[in-house]
């Protein structure tokens, strides 16, 4: 704590340097975060009896004319917060970097991150929400030749914690615009290709004999073009045959031996107040992780719960909703091989999801006095087809077809302004969620929820804003409501609460009848920002953009502020 306290010092003191630097002395400039909860009572969490928890995070840079030197400081006290990676303890260096930046040139040396197309083969990043960061540390040199071409090389070891991966990351990525080479007037073509290598020593403990190797590389390339209202991007990714792993015992398989590999294509059009957009993926034993088997971290838990040591990112291609209990079954990308039971074996996923957003014109039938807005969005995922085997595990895939149905989320979003203080959302969702088999859990779930938010705004920085909402479903926890009420008095200042009932629940009633109610406030000035809560926070999925991670039922208070310099 010591060395937390003296951070604290240390970047309050930026603050009266900060403005009054000269320009050939550089410049200071950086971040301060902190999330604090002080937990009033939690469940399932008996191997961590600590009730205050935070996670704080200190970013320091130095710019100095072509120079760039940075370092980020976590302290978790005394843990961190609940269901975070065990490997976030203590107060330490996380990590640190120098960057040189010329007009064509680019190098890095230390932490760095990086993402190669979309992701599938390489992303290395941050969400301090959801306790990511998988960093690499190394090197990374970015060259740019000229305007229309780019080129990108790294070495490195993937963070964990406050340490790295025993396995060693090495790749490169190019990108080319072809648009003048093509002598193209109206259109416009851009193509890449990306290489990402993991080298991981084989433990002959663990497997004898083995029929994969010790390197196992990935490779993608990738298209997009788009002209006049036209627009669509092709990416195809492959990674070489290596072990697979068994997330039940954490083991690798020296037989069950299968290369990966992923399709993705895009298209749409946008034209006088219509848009439609198109997505289809289909996705292959494509985990790749920095080492082949995963830290054990807790009963029935592995390091691969917390996204730790992830080479790559699969994105769930969803809607991403802000009605809250539209995100109590939220679709998690499914994009490796994952052997349950032998009812439940899967090998990826084949999907996509329709994207419709039209406007119809003031002064219309439809579009009154200031306009109306309809949003319509289908997303459909499921296993890939084939010939599925327990015992040996082994599988064979068909390229077209479906299998086993994941999820479905079919929805209408209708956003209309009555006048010029008030305007109002109505959202349709219906969902389907198979939990035995996008979770472990013995029923899948559909649902219909209905949802309706209404914001006035009394002057530029007065508003309220209050919306309710309803969920139909026929089995895990059944039917839920809810609503929220959020009142800003001006750009600085706001108060809102939240509740949450699951109310239909029959078979834990008198446990799980409850409010899961939370009422709060948050200041802000520049750019610094604190907010302060008091409820219950809602056991299961949290999640971020697609991303999810678990969280225990708890009650507490929770605190967080964070400033920029």
């Amino acid at each position: 704590m010591k060395l937390f306290n003296f951070i604290l010092i240390l970047n309050l003191s930026f603050f009266s340097v900060t403005g009054q630097e000269k320009k050939d002395t550089g410049r200071f400039f950086g971040g301060f975060e902190t999330n604090a909860q002080r937990y009033l009572e939690f469940e399932n969490d008996e191997d961590s009896p600590e009730y205050f928890r935070s996670n704080n995070y200190l970013q320091l840079n130095y710019e100095l004319k072509k120079w760039t030197f940075g370092m980020q400081v976590e302290s978790y006290a005394k843990q961190a917060l609940l269901n975070y990676y065990p490997g976030f303890d203590g107060t330490n260096v996380a990590t640190y970097f120098a960057k040189y930046k010329a007009k064509k040139l680019e190098a890095t040396a230390g932490y760095f991150y990086e993402q190669f197309g979309s992701g599938m083969i390489l992303r290395a990043w941050e969400d301090r929400s959801l306790g990511i960061n998988t960093a690499l540390r190394g090197g990374k040199i970015f060259y740019k030749p000229t305007k229309d071409i780019k080129f990108k090389a790294f070495y490195g070891q993937q963070r964990s914690g406050f340490n790295v991966s025993k396995g060693q990351l090495y790749g490169f990525d190019m990108e080319a615009n072809m648009t003048d080479w093509l002598s193209f007037e109206e259109a416009n073509l851009e193509i890449g290709f990306s290489n990402v290598n993991r080298y991981e020593k084989i433990d002959p403990s663990l497997v004898s004999n083995p029929n994969f190797n010790p390197t196992t590389r990935a490779f993608s390339f990738r298209s997009s073009f788009s002209q006049d209202i036209f627009y669509s991007s092709f990416e195809v990714n492959y990674k070489s045959k290596d072990a697979t792993l068994n997330r039940i015992d954490s083991s690798i398989s020296n037989n069950f031996i299968n290369d990966g590999n992923a399709l993705q294509f895009n298209l749409g059009i946008a034209k006088d107040g219509l848009g439609i957009d198109l997505t289809f993926r289909r996705t292959e034993n494509m985990l790749f992780t920095s080492e082949r088997i995963p830290e054990a971290v807790g009963l029935n838990q592995s390091s691969l719960d917390y996204s730790d040591k992830v080479i790559n990112f699969t994105p769930a291609l969803t809607k991403q909703h802000h009605s809250n209990l539209a995100n109590i079954y939220v679709y998690q990308a499914q994009a490796g091989v994952e052997f349950k039971s032998n009812e439940i074996m899967k090998s990826g996923e084949t999907g996509g999801q329709i994207d419709v957003v039209y406007e119809f014109a003031k002064d219309t039938k439809f579009g009154g006095k200031y306009g109306t807005k309809l949003a319509l969005n289908y997303a459909s995922w499921y296993n890939l087809p084939g010939t599925y085997r327990a015992i040996p595990a082994q599988y064979e895939t068909n390229f077209f077809g479906v299998g086993e149905k994941y999820f479905s989320d079919c929805n209408v979003e209708v956003k209309k302004q009555f006048t010029e203080n008030s305007r109002a959302s109505f959202l349709y969702v219906n969902q389907y969620y198979n939990k035995p088999w996008v979770e472990d859990a013995s029923h899948a779930v559909n649902t219909n929820i209905f949802y309706v938010e209404w914001i006035y705004s009394m002057t530029n920085s007065k508003s309220i804003r209050i919306d309710a909402e309803h969920m139909w479903a026929d089995a895990d926890f059944k039917n839920w409501m809810g609503g929220s009420m959020e009142y800003n008095f001006n750009e600085k200042f706001s108060i809102y609460a939240l509740d949450l009932v699951n109310y239909g629940n029959t078979k834990d009633k008198e446990e799980r009848e409850k409010h899961y109610l939370t009422v709060g406030g948050a200041y802000r000035k520049g750019s610094t920002r604190v907010s302060l809560g008091y409820g219950r926070q809602r056991g299961g999925l949290v999640c971020v953009g697609g991303v999810c991670r678990f969280v225990p039922e708890s009650t507490g208070i929770s605190l967080s502020f964070n400033t920029a310099f």
